[in-house]
């Protein structure tokens, strides 16, 4: 009876032997915070990357006090970023006479060659509400409402003349590699070709296409 009371407070430490002993046995395990993670690679060719943007464009352009007339230019953009691009632009037109020199029948103002218009400007533009545009009811399509800022040259009336630009397009992507747009942009700069010096709005409304690339 002496003999089992003095094993008992022996148990405890003898079955806490018997652990460290299985464990010792069993092979060294890694923690889960050191285990290295394999993490799948990207497919850096399902990536688009056409950035750059070379487009056509057609439209009416109503130059101030000499009437609208067609206009065609060219577009260049760089696409900083989703929601960001750089665009430069270079039109030409031919102004109309003015009214004056239409009812008056007085000497024109201008020549034919001081009547040839064309202007470059470079635009920061920001893509605004992108999403998608639905044609029927089956087919939706990239799209994007987007705001134009810039500032270039005009050349009219016979000399060079600093312009501000500001504008508003949309954009619809039939494919990944091609746009269609229409744009809404004012073209502001001073002239003194009616005898006072103002600032003059020439409104443009253009329709084109752009090859993204």
């Amino acid at each position: 009876m002496e003999i089992r009371i003095l094993l008992l407070p022996l148990i405890p430490l003898i079955a806490l032997w018997g652990c460290v002993g299985a464990w010792a046995q069993t092979p060294a395990s890694t923690p889960l915070y050191a285990q290295s993670a394999d993490p799948a690679s990207p497919d850096l060719g399902q990536i688009d990357t056409d950035d750059f943007a070379f487009g056509l464009y057609y439209g009416l352009l109503s130059i101030e006090d000499f009437g609208s007339v067609p206009v065609m230019g060219a577009r260049v953009a760089y696409h900083i970023s989703e929601g960001i691009f750089v665009d430069l632009s270079y039109a030409q037109a031919e102004a109309e006479k003015t009214s004056y020199e239409l009812l008056s029948g007085a000497a024109a103002l201008l020549t034919e060659a001081q009547r040839d218009y064309s202007y470059y400007n470079l635009s920061l533009g920001y893509n605004l509400l992108a999403g998608e545009a639905f044609v029927g009811s089956t087919r939706a399509y990239r799209s994007a409402f987007y705001l134009l800022f810039g500032g270039g040259n005009t050349d009219f009336g016979g000399g060079e003349r600093f312009t501000v630009s500001l504008g508003v397009g949309f954009r619809l992507f039939p494919t990944d590699w091609l746009s269609v747009e229409v744009l809404a942009r004012d073209h502001l700069f001073e002239h003194d070709l009616l005898g006072k010096n103002k600032t003059t709005h020439n409104l443009e409304m253009v329709f084109g296409f752009s090859v993204l690339f």
